[in-house]
């Protein structure tokens, strides 16, 4: 019992100013988001609303052919293999990158 003595003295009271500031920060992203899908909603850009569509509609196969589980496992082992291919070919990717890259730009420029 003696082993936990220590954890007992922690002090785990948090601070009125930490709360305030954290409760803040959490208001500003709330209406952040909010007013983001507000404005995706209702039309008040025509091009991000198809857009906004588009995805809602893609992300509705996705759901069919997978279900939350398996994308938090594919998700996790990507996590720790993506890296290991992206060091074991640094090389290959990061050429073919700046060539996606001055394609969206040469796209983007017209």
């Amino acid at each position: 019992m003696v082993l936990f003595r220590e954890y007992l003295d922690i002090d785990l009271t948090l601070s009125p100013e930490k709360v305030r500031d954290a409760t803040e920060v959490a208001v500003t992203h709330v209406n952040s988001a909010i007013s983001e899908l507000r404005r995706r909603f209702l039309v008040e850009d025509l091009v991000d609303s198809i857009k906004f569509g588009l995805l809602l509609y893609v992300l509705t196969y996705l759901g069919a052919w997978f279900n939350g589980l398996t994308l938090i496992i594919l998700a996790f082992v990507a996590l720790f293999t993506l890296p290991k291919v992206y060091e074991n070919n640094q090389a290959q990717i990061d050429a073919n990158l700046d060539l996606v890259r001055a394609k969206i730009n040469e796209v983007t420029d017209k």
